[in-house]
């Protein structure tokens, strides 16, 4: 994702997509719902400012937000 500056950010760093990538650690069926799931979705704590709660809230909701095939989400 964008950092929306010109100005190198120590995000600009995070190179290995490997170790950096967000990972999908599970997947269920919603009860009642058919052709609906929930997923769960990690992303290693490397990424965001220790005690930051604001930057690691928005790189979340902002990425999460951006999958153009959600119709809905709840967090």
């Amino acid at each position: 994702s964008s950092t929306g500056t010109w100005t190198t950010v120590w995000t600009d760093g995070l190179t290995s997509l490997d170790r950096y990538k967000g990972r999908c650690y599970g997947i269920e069926p919603v009860p009642g719902e058919e052709s609906q799931f929930i997923a769960y979705v990690a992303y290693p704590l490397d990424l965001f400012e220790e005690g930051s709660v604001t930057n690691m809230f928005t790189s979340i909701v902002g990425n999460v937000f951006g999958f153009k095939a959600l119709r809905a989400l709840r967090l």
